[in-house]
């Protein structure tokens, strides 16, 4: 090839390249940025429909959809806030949230219509008031039906119907390694879901103190994330069925650390009816001082097992005493169902009320025996136990409204005032036959409730009813 024609081809590949170059930059100041397109959601769907994409969110493996149980549940799950008179607060930490230095916050589960909510004991403990908050926003003043310290357990009441609730499951059938959401409101997030697998049953962490030592400890352990503020709320099953109600963490630094616990809902149900219609617990006691079966006292005390509750002490006047058990028997089961530790015996025995009958499997020098025993309370005895309400409080008699002004007034309920002595009452302005019907917004029904409700008040109260010729009236207490 000659220089001349080398020349002519190099020349016009130059051109052709000045020409090309100068196209893109033309294009590139027509468009403004150098891109032949304007839309990056129109340019994905472009390029989308070109290649093999597979929606996945509607490939779920069977029996394990957490969407369903997680709309189900959420918005039957509240936002407890708890308001402290000043100086009156000694919030206990389990996993509680201050969000102020008069205010803490929790979680709690619907589990009426009618607006029965279970939520900790320490959620709500030594408050003044309480409030509700339900998923939509809307807020309730709680009313305190009782408490159980010994489970960390409390029920509350909100005046309000056709509410979203969540079904009792069944804790006894869940497994380790089953699937489980917990849904509350931690670090006032609300209506949080996460998931996560049962790590555990009947664990005993050491957290909850009774001075009778008749605290219950069997938590279901998981290792959904929870955070304060979550104590109260759900632990649900893929069903959507209650399983627990979460309560603690195990952590070094205040927040989740990888496990949290949970109530157990077979628990939870009998605390719950005890307060509905006692208002306060019905434990009914075998009466026995007992121990784990390890290793270690399986050689001490010649045992010819490795695990299940050594029996170390009988209480005189007992159910056990009458049921035929003694010192050195071992427990393994109640009911029928396996007994492997305290925590379990505890539990169950729990679920029962004094006068029930329980089924108790022991072994006595490694034989095998069943002894049908009858549960009393405290006092030795098989009766319900009910609050007694006193009907005088600073000098001021009450007693709670009879049907006759129920229906004279259209009331629900209310306490009467018969006789005013000297005294905070009577510096109200508070005179006899006035009904009290609300204190700081919280329905007052009978004295159960007027006690309840000024236990922890303190500072300045308002106090709302009705005089004898049906007027409404409003008092100012200094409490």
């Amino acid at each position: 090839m000659s220089k001349r024609s080398l020349f002519i081809i190099v020349l016009s590949s130059s051109a052709l390249g000045a020409i090309f170059s100068a196209a893109l930059i033309l294009s590139y100041f027509e468009n403004g940025r150098g891109y032949d397109y304007n839309s990056i959601s129109e340019r994905q769907k472009t390029n989308i429909s070109k290649t093999s994409y597979i929606d996945t969110t509607s490939i779920v493996p069977e029996g394990l959809n957490f969407v369903n149980a997680a709309t189900k549940v959420t918005e039957a799950v509240v936002h407890i806030r708890s308001i402290y008179s000043s100086g009156g607060s000694s919030f206990n930490a389990l996993e509680g949230y201050f969000r102020g230095p008069a205010q803490s916050s929790g979680s709690g589960v619907i589990l009426s219509d009618d607006g029965f909510i279970a939520t900790n004991y320490h959620v709500i403990e030594n408050a003044s008031e309480i409030e509700v908050v339900l998923s939509d926003n809307r807020s309730y003043f709680g009313k305190l039906v009782g408490t159980d310290p010994t489970t960390d357990l409390a029920l509350l009441k909100i005046e309000a119907r056709e509410l979203p609730f969540v079904a009792y499951g069944n804790s006894d059938r869940i497994s380790p390694g089953e699937w489980v959401l917990a849904i509350g409101n931690p670090f006032d997030l609300n209506s949080t879901v996460t998931a996560g697998i049962v790590s555990a049953k009947a664990r005993n962490i050491g957290i909850l103190r009774d001075r009778n030592n008749l605290q219950i400890e069997s938590f279901i352990q998981t290792d959904a994330a929870v955070n304060p503020g979550n104590s109260g709320g759900a632990l649900v099953n893929l069903k959507g069925e209650l399983v627990g109600i979460n309560t603690a963490i195990a952590t070094p630094n205040g927040s989740y650390a990888g496990y949290s616990f949970a109530v157990p809902v077979t628990l939870v149900k009998k605390v719950m009816d005890d307060l509905l219609e006692y208002g306060k617990v019905q434990r009914g006691l075998l009466g026995i001082r007992i121990g784990d079966v390890d290793a270690r006292l399986a050689e001490a005390q010649g045992l010819n097992v490795v695990n299940g509750v050594f029996v170390s002490y009988v209480n005189d006047n007992s159910s056990a005493e009458a049921a035929g058990l003694e010192p050195g028997d071992v427990i393994i089961g109640i009911n029928e169902q396996t007994v492997t530790n305290v925590s379990e015996l505890q539990e169950m025995v729990a679920r029962n009320r004094p006068g029930d009958e329980i089924s108790v499997t022991y072994l006595r020098n490694g034989t095998e025996s069943n002894v049908i025993a009858t549960l009393r309370n405290t006092e030795g005895t098989t009766e319900m136990v009910r609050n007694v309400y006193d009907n005088q409080i600073e000098g001021t008699l009450f007693e709670d409204v009879d049907n006759d002004d129920m229906t004279r007034y259209d009331l629900k309920g209310g306490v009467k005032s018969i006789k005013v002595e000297e005294g905070k009452w009577k510096e109200s302005g508070l005179k006899e036959g006035f009904i009290i019907t609300k204190i700081d917004k919280v329905d007052i029904i009978d004295l159960e409730d007027l006690h309840l409700v000024l236990k922890n008040k303190s500072g300045g109260i308002l106090v709302e009813g009705i005089d004898e010729d049906g007027n409404k009236g409003v008092l100012g207490l200094d409490w």
